[in-house]
């Protein structure tokens, strides 16, 4: 297994099979075509510039057949009840986040705007399974 991220916060502690490797997915990966079985990435909103170009690079290293696994959250506190309240600091907060997020080109609501799904098609994904969860 590979594992690899922008900065070395890896833990010294992991399994004889593993690896981590410092590189920017939001650049090419330095990965050959058709290498990797399973690709997971996670919490990446606020750090991908280009999500079509991201996924276009994990569906090129993928091995026909292989799978990809997506998980991000809402960036912004929600209430299905109604109690979070317009004027209250955590909507406020979120706010606030979204729209810094889109002044530097990087986007927060990357599920509220469904932009997962639709890059990943782009990128020649098919048979998507979607889950969504709250947090009660």
């Amino acid at each position: 297994m590979i594992g690899f991220d922008i900065s070395p916060i890896q833990p010294s502690w992991v399994p004889p099979n593993v690896k981590f490797e410092i590189d920017d997915a939001c650049r090419p990966w330095t990965y050959p075509d058709n290498s990797f079985d399973f690709v997971h990435l996670r919490y990446l909103f606020g750090s991908i510039d280009d999500w079509n170009a991201l996924f276009k690079e994990a569906y090129r290293v993928l091995k026909p057949g292989g799978y990809i696994e997506t998980f991000e959250a809402a960036s912004t506190f929600q209430s299905d009840d109604g109690s979070l309240a317009e004027d209250s600091p955590f909507h406020q907060w979120g706010k606030v986040f979204v729209e810094a997020g889109k002044k530097f080109g990087r986007s927060f609501s990357v599920i509220e705007d469904n932009t997962q799904q639709s890059a990943l098609a782009a990128a020649g994904f098919v048979d998507q399974d979607v889950m969504d969860y709250k947090v009660s």
